[in-house]
């Protein structure tokens, strides 16, 4: 499992929340037009989840995360390419063209479907400049490993033309099954990185949950260090909860990052957690000082 948060990160913790606490009147409604924004060190390209921040709206979110030095906002479709746009922000990771979370690329019923989508969904992320778009297993439903893996790749392997012409990256994501999305199959790394050496494309990656992995196989850094080059994406959250990134949970975020920045990862690492707090924009701060190595 992920070292739990020793004393001495805990005081870290603890400064990053007063420091924060300082800055109490940094929120969705009243920032400053003057206000800069935070001073990065530029190893991290930090992005969000729309979802886990509402009941902020997206042109609310894309403020504050302009002013927070954010780059990115993940699980967004077309629709809302327009907002981004606007606040120079990329869609990190879109959606648009999936079912569902349950029904997914392992069952051929929903594969003429799902490759329709996907055929119209990725023409418009090249368009408009982004690359990553998300994907899902699907539920078993009593279905083994190897049929999945067989099931996914027929499927998929029907898009990658298109994902590889266009310069798009389909990201299947890593979520648990446990105690989220009980029943997914792509729920442990071994069973994704087999797929993505049966899909054999650098346009097919996994997104990788720290969230959801350390929930149902732990061993982070390690499993980062030794298959990075399958890993398009990450997200945080603290465990368990779903919560803040703060001494409240178990994973050593400042360590986590550090290993990803060791392996020369360029891409996006986005906040997915649902804040306690009120104000969500200053929880997102200091999420941000937390992650940034």
């Amino acid at each position: 499992m992920t070292k739990p948060i020793n004393p001495g990160r805990r005081e870290s913790f603890k400064k990053v929340l007063l420091g924060g606490a300082a800055l109490g009147s940094l929120s969705s409604f009243d920032f400053e037009e003057s206000k800069k924004p935070l001073s990065l060190k530029g190893n991290i390209n930090h992005g969000v989840c729309l979802w886990s921040m509402r009941p902020l709206s997206l042109e609310e979110l894309c403020a504050g995360a302009k002013k927070l030095g954010i780059q990115g906002v993940d699980i967004v479709g077309p629709d809302a390419y327009p907002t981004l746009q606007k606040y120079g922000l990329q869609c990190s990771m879109s959606n648009g063209a999936e079912i569902s979370i349950a029904d997914g690329w392992n069952d051929p019923k929903f594969h003429d479907q799902l490759v329709k989508n996907y055929e119209e969904v990725i023409p418009i992320v090249a368009k408009n400049g982004y690359k990553n778009l998300i994907a899902f297993s699907g539920n078993r439903r009593g279905m083994d490993d190897e049929t999945g893996l067989e099931n996914c790749v027929k499927g998929l392997k029907r898009i990658m033309a298109t994902a590889e012409k266009h310069g798009v990256v389909i990201q299947m994501e890593l979520l648990n099954s446990k105690v989220d999305h009980k029943d997914y199959m792509c729920d442990l790394s071994p069973w994704g990185i087999e797929l993505c050496k049966r899909i054999d494309s650098e346009n097919f990656k996994l997104l990788y949950d720290i969230y959801h992995m350390q929930i149902d196989e732990g061993d982070i850094i390690r499993t980062i260090k030794n298959n990075y080059q399958y890993f398009g994406h990450y997200h945080t959250a603290g465990n368990p909860g779903r919560n803040e990134l703060d001494q409240n949970q178990e994973i050593n975020y400042p360590a986590v990052m550090q290993a990803i920045v060791d392996t020369g990862y360029k891409g996006f690492v986005s906040h997915e957690f649902v804040p306690k707090q009120e104000d969500k924009l200053l929880a997102l701060q200091q999420a941000i000082e937390v992650c940034d190595v």
